[in-house]
């Protein structure tokens, strides 16, 4: 991947920041050719300071110079980001979206002829574990979109899509997190209620569920065949599967997914 390709963000919040540790701490692309603009002037000095990049108030001094635009703003301002680059990037730079619910078509409309790559990333990013997917626009540059695809592997793994399937993406892995994030903490309180320290408490729960995580994806082995392999008949797994089933553990994760999912629809139809 070109260490010498420039990007520029328009947007410095939690998710672009989660990209930016993901590829300095990497080596995949120079902090020196990374800008970011913000809206505040006291969050671009804490990216400056802390990644070595260059973050301002506004983009009037980077975006026609970088060959990656990324939109990191939330979709109630990205009328106002659009129109703020709009006209003034380098010839032939792509742009790459991580805007919930907004089309690349509705994109394309105010940003053509430039290539859009819509991604929804997650916030693993920053630790090396992220779960990103992309779709792109018809007829876009093969390696733009390469050099795309593999600044968001750098972090974790990334699949194309069908643009069809982002909302569900964003339902799914996108809100992911926060997911997983409950069930650790409520697997925690779990644990002190059964006597353990919390700090021990912690540490159990989420190594537990990484480990989950690391037999599905280095087996390839249906959850359930794996969930069999820990269930003993009258055993201590299985009373706890049935009182999760009994709460619908299960249909309250699926039911959040849909929900996030239709969110994002709501999001990109306004």
């Amino acid at each position: 991947m070109p260490e010498s390709k420039k990007i520029g963000f328009i947007g410095g919040g939690m998710m672009a920041e989660a990209i930016i540790k993901g590829v300095t701490s990497r080596g995949v692309v120079k902090p020196e050719n990374i800008y970011v603009s913000d809206h505040k002037a006291a969050r671009a000095k804490y990216l400056a300071d802390t990644y070595h990049v260059n973050a301002v108030v506004g983009s009037e001094s980077f975006i026609g110079a970088v060959d990656v635009v990324v939109l990191a703003v939330k979709p109630q301002v990205v009328e106002k980001a659009v129109a703020e680059i709009a006209g003034n990037m380098k010839p032939y730079a792509m742009v790459v979206s991580i805007v919930a619910g907004v089309t690349i078509a509705a994109l394309k409309e105010k940003l053509a002829p430039h290539d859009v790559v819509r991604v929804m990333p997650n916030t693993p990013l920053a630790v090396g574990a992220g779960m990103s997917a992309y779709a792109v626009s018809d007829g876009a540059d093969a390696d733009g979109v390469s050099f795309v695809a593999g600044l968001f592997a750098a972090g974790g793994e990334a699949v194309e899509v069908k643009e069809s399937m982002m909302d569900a993406v964003t339902g799914l892995s996108g809100s992911g997190p926060a997911y997983g994030f409950l069930v650790i903490d409520a697997l925690s309180d779990g644990g002190v209620m059964a006597g353990l320290p919390r700090a021990t408490a912690r540490l159990l729960a989420a190594q537990t569920m990484l480990g989950a995580a690391e037999m599905v994806l280095k087996t390839g082995e249906h959850p359930d065949v794996l969930r069999d392999g820990v269930t003993s008949p009258a055993g201590t797994t299985i009373a706890g599967v049935r009182v999760m089933e009994e709460k619908g553990v299960r249909g309250a994760l699926m039911d959040a997914v849909m929900a996030a999912a239709d969110r994002s629809r709501e999001l990109g139809s306004k």
